[in-house]
């Protein structure tokens, strides 16, 4: 089994972690491969017994790759989810960070639940994605028009609302006037647009969720949509350009620019163990169900 580990920061439980990790992998023997400036980190910090091979970006992984690890919190996944892209690996997410809704695998049940890669005792969750085109997107080959969690529109540079026009499939929708607007997957709603009051979708339903950030007509809810639905957004606003957002990544657009947003043409594929599906999560990081009369 060919394995690549990827990491973004060194935090206080990232040895433990890696010490932990490196123990599953002396015991099961796979051929791992680490990101070049993680690996440097690890080595800087004298974690690493052997010398590794490493990978610098996207191209250098290959469907050689039987698994990709991601070493942190759900930030940390959704940048792995672009070094993979449509490379099919699947991704385990090993949290270092807080709420981890993505990285389900705790620091203390690594030793646990690792080894069941190679008993093949896993399930793959495919993940849908949502991708955007407008007028004046960037040409370069570098620039990642996908999201996995979610795809927002924003104000910039005003404290005053934006107006966004909604179409979809070619019907108006609504005009929102409010501070932007999430256009979410199921993997996101549990993340920005669950604190803008949207609905938990789980993972393998067909769907898309529309929800409002702060709008001023309080009648404008969060809306459930079918995840074949074309959206077009069109944004005014005082200002000359709003922002987007493609889960972190950050642009400027022009205002009065028509945003196409559909679902992706491939998926992301994570990893998920039967002692950490999703509704085991919501219970554990909602806390559903911490109630004494449970």
């Amino acid at each position: 089994m060919k394995i690549a580990v990827y990491g973004q920061y060194y935090k206080d439980n990232t040895e433990d972690i890696i010490q932990k990790l490196l123990a599953v992998f002396t015991t099961y023997n796979p051929e791992v491969v680490f990101e070049s400036n993680y690996y440097n980190v690890l080595k800087e910090k004298n974690l690493l017994d052997k010398p590794f091979s490493v990978f610098t970006g996207h191209e250098d992984l290959d469907e050689g790759f039987d698994m990709f690890i991601s070493i942190g919190g759900d930030g940390t996944m959704l940048r792995a989810a672009t070094l993979v892209r449509n490379k099919n690996i699947p991704i385990i997410g090993i949290n270092a960070g807080r709420l981890g809704f993505l990285a389900t695998v705790q620091q203390e049940n690594i030793e646990t639940l690792l080894p069941l890669i190679f008993e093949n005792q896993y399930k793959i969750s495919p993940r849908s994605l949502l991708t955007i085109d407008y007028k004046g997107k960037s040409l370069n080959p570098d620039y990642l028009d996908y999201a996995l969690n979610e795809i927002t529109v924003s104000r910039k540079d005003t404290t005053s609302m934006i107006t966004i026009d909604v179409k979809l499939n070619g019907d108006h929708l609504n005009s929102y006037w409010a501070d932007g607007l999430i256009i979410s997957t199921p993997t996101g709603s549990t993340g920005y647009s669950l604190s803008c009051g949207g609905p938990i979708l789980t993972p393998d339903v067909n769907s898309l969720v529309i929800t409002p950030i702060a709008p001023h007509n309080l009648n404008a809810r969060p809306l459930v949509i079918p995840d074949d639905t074309e959206i077009e957004l069109t944004v005014s606003s005082r200002e000359e350009q709003h922002l987007i957002s493609l889960d972190s990544r950050i642009e400027s657009v022009d205002v009065e620019t028509v945003l196409s947003i559909k679902k992706g043409s491939f998926k992301i594929n994570l990893v998920e163990f039967p002692q950490e599906k999703f509704l085991d999560t919501l219970r554990k990081k909602l806390l559903w169900g911490e109630d004494k009369r449970n």
